[in-house]
């Protein structure tokens, strides 16, 4: 019996579900990373580095791999990125188990992993407006929204439990079995073609043309950039909630563990409920409409409420309506560029898009301890972590008055 492979939302299905089991893995494994680092060096900053070095080049080069991506096929290119992580994790695999994992090891595998994530995210992105038709992109984001938000509750507590008993070897080995679930998904998975693949440019100025392509798109309509505007701005100020979120709380309990881990469970369930209705309803049928209205409800429900909150209770309320605003946020802004961007372009825009709006992210992030330690801190002290709620506090109002401000943009408000 001849089995055909699934096409439309089906192959969307089959390609989720193999990318939901391999970032289960692929978080399994960051976790070990992060209690193995922390076990090493006692140090917040080694795990502040880890992360800045996963984050920085995934934006850095994002640029760089849309113009490969748009003249690449996306299969070819998503199995290739994920059998580099999968390669990663099998090296790192062999040093620990020979006893020569170091920590600078880790810091390699963080950027070997944001440079792949560069190809994954445009390839990822292109793929989803290859397979699915226009009306059905705010519903796949919705699921994609589930499927980021899944392993922050499930994997934690995975990786916990099996710890003692397996070790790290055991948690890296499931993460090598979780890359062969995507990689079956996407062989089997039907992927429309590109229609005029182009071959890769051999000329200095033929290469920079294609580089600068996606901001030259961008700056070129009207609608595109002033969203890019509107996510410059607000991103900064939602790095600023986001970063400061987890120092808050234990500022405030006496480094209270369970606290923590209480609230950050709560967001990553509000994750779950935004984008699991948002990916059963499809969204508002203006989808700036969900863009605006969600980030306003981010900033102000979950960014301002948690800045004022001092108890559990109302801090776990705010990272939920943080969390659960998100889906809405992201996936109308993504399907209005999958409705606007040619699909064969996709790489290219979509990469400076990234570049564009992360930036300030990536900046915000650098500099939200900084500004709440000797800025905020000399208006209203320290006390009790008083200066980071302030600091959340502003971010969150300032974020807010930013999506405000967009609804009365004409290209915003008729960004479809």
């Amino acid at each position: 019996m001849n089995i055909h492979p699934p096409s439309g939302m089906r192959a969307f299905i089959v390609f989720w579900i193999g990318q939901v089991i391999s970032l289960m893995g692929s978080a399994m494994t960051w976790f070990a990373f992060t209690l193995w680092v922390w076990q090493k060096t006692g140090q917040a900053s080694s795990l502040a580095i880890v992360s800045f070095l996963a984050f920085l080049p995934s934006i850095l080069f994002m640029p760089i791999a849309g113009t490969f991506v748009d003249r690449w096929e996306r299969k070819r290119t998503l199995v290739l990125s994920d059998m580099a992580g999968a390669i990663a994790t099998f090296t790192v695999l062999i040093l620990y188990t020979t006893d020569q994992l170091a920590l600078w090891h880790i810091y390699l595998l963080s950027l070997l992993t944001g440079f792949f994530t560069a190809f994954q995210y445009p390839a990822y992105m292109s793929t989803i407006t290859a397979i699915l038709p226009k009306e059905d992109y705010s519903r796949a984001q919705g699921m994609v929204g589930l499927a980021q938000a899944a392993p922050s509750i499930f994997a934690p507590m995975l990786a916990a439990a099996l710890l003692p008993a397996i070790g790290m070897t055991g948690i890296m080995t499931i993460d090598l079995f979780t890359f062969l679930a995507a990689f079956a998904a996407l062989l089997w998975i039907k992927i429309p073609p590109r229609s005029d693949v182009e071959p890769a440019p051999t000329t200095q100025s033929g290469f920079t043309r294609d580089l600068s392509f996606g901001f030259r798109i961008i700056f070129a309509n009207s609608r595109l950039r002033a969203l890019t505007v509107l996510f410059i701005a607000a991103n900064f100020f939602l790095a600023i909630g986001a970063t400061l979120l987890s120092p808050t709380i234990l500022s405030h309990t006496s480094n209270n563990e369970r606290a923590l881990a209480a609230v950050l469970t709560t967001g990553a369930i509000g994750g779950i409920v935004g984008g699991g209705l948002l990916s059963v309803w499809g969204g508002p049928k203006r989808r700036e409409t969900g863009i605006l209205l969600g980030g306003v409800g981010a900033c102000l429900m979950g960014i301002s409420l948690f800045g004022l909150a001092r108890s559990v209770l109302v801090w776990s309320i705010a990272g939920f309506f943080f969390s659960f605003f998100e889906p809405f946020v992201e996936g109308g802004n993504a399907a209005i560029w999958q409705s606007t961007v040619d699909v064969n372009s996709q790489g290219r825009v979509f990469s400076a898009r990234q570049l564009l709006t992360q930036i300030p992210y990536l900046i915000g992030v650098a500099s939200s301890g900084w500004l709440a330690e000797f800025g905020i801190a000399r208006l209203a002290g320290t006390q009790n972590g008083i200066h980071l709620s302030v600091t959340v506090l502003i971010a969150g109002i300032l974020g807010t008055f930013i999506f405000l401000a967009g609804s009365f943009h004409p290209a915003i408000r008729h960004a479809e």
